[in-house]
C-alpha cells in the first residue's frame, strides 16, 4: 500500500441551526454550539479526502493554523496520536488514515471489543413539558438513555417523576448536577429521594469534583453510580478514596486512549464524551469500539442539531449505535449541508436577547440578565448559575422554576435589562 500524501487542508466555518427546543432552552451559555470547522485533507489522490469537524466554541482543542501547514506533504499515518493537531485535523487524519489503509478507523486504534456502542440522549435544563417532548422523541429514535442537566432553578425531582412516567422499564437516566449541590450534607437527602424514582442511573459530579471527603462521604451513603470528570481529583486520589464508580472521559485520540487504559487498570467504567454532529458521533463509535471499559452510554449530543452534516443519520436500536465497517470513519460527507451553512471563518453568533426569572412557590422572583459570568463578554455581570452555585439561593426547590423572557421591544423589558445589568433584580 502506497500512503497518500497530504497536499492541502481546507476549512470551512459552519453554522448548523439547532432544534426548536434546544435553540429555545441552549441560550444562558451554550448558544455558540452551533460553529463548527469542517476540514477536508486533499491528498495526491483524487479519491482520498479526509473530513473532521472542530466544535469551535467547546472543543478540547481547536485547529492552530502552524498544525495545518505541519501535515501538508506527510502521510497521514504521521500523526494518528498527535493530539495537538486539534480536534478537526486529527479526526480527518483518522479518516484519511481508515480510507488509505481500506479499513474503518476502529482498525487503527485497537482491537475490537464491540460492534455496537452504547449511546445516549443529552439535553439541557428545560421545561418538564419540553424534556418530556425530548424523552419521547429519544425514544423514537431508538435511545435508551438520557442524560439530562440538572439545575437548582428547576423541581428536577418532579420533572424526573414525570419523565420516569414515560419511559420503559429498563430506560436510564444520568443526572449531571456540574457540582451544584455544593456539598454532601446537601447532596446525601436530595440524592435519596431521587433514587426513589425508576430510572435514575447515574449522578454526575453532584458536588465539586475536588471535593474528596465530601464524595467519600456521599457515596458511603448513596446507592447509585457516581461519575466523575477524569482528572479531578487525580485517579491516583479517586481511586484511593473510592470517590466514584466511574469517569467521563474526552479529548483527543492519545489523551482517551491513556485514560482508558488508567480507568481500565483501576475496573473503572467510564462513558466517552466527545461533542460535535455526525462527524464526531462516528469518531467517538470507533473509540468506543475498541476501549473495553467503554461501557456507559456515550454522549456526542448530534441529536440537538437540525442537520448532522452526513448523508445518513446514525442510526440508534435498543440504545445501542452500530460501529461503522467502511474505511475511514465510515460515514458520506453532505457536501450540499456544509455548504448550506457555510459562514465567515470567526462567525461568533450573538447572544439571544433574554432575561432569566426565578420564581419560587412563595412568589419571590430573582430576574437575571445572563446564564453565566463572563459570557456576552459582561465578566462583571452575575448570572443565574453564578447566583445558585455561589449559594445564594436555595437549591433544587420543591416547585422552583426558570421562566425565559426574551426582548419583546417593550419599555418594560428595557428598563428590567437596564436593572438586572447592574445587579439580579429581587421581586
Amino acid at each position: 500500500m502506497k500512503s497518500p500524501i497530504i497536499k492541502k487542508v481546507e476549512r470551512t466555518w459552519v453554522s448548523v441551526p439547532l432544534k426548536p427546543r434546544h435553540a429555545r432552552h441552549l441560550t444562558r451559555e451554550n448558544w455558540d454550539w452551533t460553529v463548527f470547522e469542517v476540514l477536508r485533507l486533499r491528498t495526491d489522490s483524487k479519491a482520498l479526502v479526509g473530513y473532521g469537524e472542530t466544535m469551535c466554541y467547546y472543543t478540547w482543542g481547536r485547529v492552530p493554523e502552524a498544525q495545518a501547514e505541519r501535515v501538508i506533504g506527510h502521510s497521514p499515518f504521521e500523526f494518528l496520536w498527535d493530539d495537538r493537531l486539534g480536534a478537526g485535523l486529527q479526526m480527518a487524519i483518522h479518516d484519511l488514515a481508515g480510507k488509505a489503509a481500506g479499513v474503518p478507523c476502529h482498525r487503527l486504534l485497537g482491537q475490537m471489543v464491540r460492534d455496537a456502542c452504547p449511546v445516549s440522549w443529552w439535553t439541557n435544563d428545560m421545561s418538564t413539558e419540553d424534556w418530556v417532548e425530548e424523552i419521547r422523541e429519544a425514544l423514537s429514535l431508538g435511545y435508551m438513555s438520557a442524560k439530562l442537566k440538572a439545575r437548582p432553578w428547576r423541581d428536577y425531582a418532579a420533572q424526573l417523576q414525570a419523565l420516569s412516567g414515560i419511559v420503559p422499564s429498563d430506560f436510564r437516566f444520568d443526572s449531571d448536577f456540574n457540582a451544584f449541590l455544593l456539598d454532601a450534607a446537601t447532596a446525601v437527602p436530595y440524592l435519596l429521594e431521587l433514587e426513589k424514582i425508576p430510572g435514575v442511573d447515574v449522578f454526575e459530579s453532584p458536588i465539586p469534583q475536588q471535593d474528596v471527603a465530601g464524595g467519600r462521604a456521599l457515596r458511603s451513603k448513596i446507592t447509585r453510580k457516581v461519575a466523575l470528570h477524569y482528572g479531578s481529583p487525580p485517579i491516583e486520589t479517586a481511586v484511593r478514596e473510592d470517590v466514584c464508580d466511574g469517569f467521563v472521559i474526552g479529548g483527543g485520540a492519545l489523551a482517551l486512549r491513556q485514560q482508558a487504559e488508567l480507568a481500565a487498570q483501576f475496573n473503572k467504567p467510564f462513558f466517552l464524551q466527545l461533542v460535535g454532529t455526525g462527524f464526531t458521533t462516528a469518531h467517538m463509535l470507533h473509540f468506543g469500539a475498541v476501549l473495553r471499559h467503554a461501557t456507559w452510554p456515550a454522549v456526542t449530543c448530534h441529536e440537538i442539531y437540525e442537520d448532522d452534516l452526513i448523508r445518513d443519520r446514525i442510526q440508534v436500536k435498543n440504545g445501542y449505535a452500530p460501529v461503522p465497517e467502511a474505511p475511514g470513519l465510515g460515514i458520506a460527507p453532505d457536501e450540499d449541508a456544509i455548504e448550506r451553512y457555510r459562514v465567515k471563518d470567526g462567525f461568533a453568533p450573538p447572544a439571544p436577547p433574554n432575561l432569566y426569572r426565578v420564581t419560587w412557590p412563595c412568589g419571590a422572583q430573582v430576574t437575571y440578565p445572563v446564564g453565566k459570568r463572563g459570557t456576552q463578554g459582561l465578566t462583571d455581570i452575575l448570572g443565574v448559575w453564578d447566583d445558585f452555585a455561589a449559594g445564594n439561593q436555595p437549591l433544587f426547590h420543591q416547585g422552583v422554576k426558570l421562566e425565559i423572557i426574551p426582548d419583546d421591544g417593550s419599555r418594560a423589558w428595557v428598563e428590567l435589562n437596564r436593572r438586572a445589568q447592574i445587579a439580579p433584580v429581587r421581586g
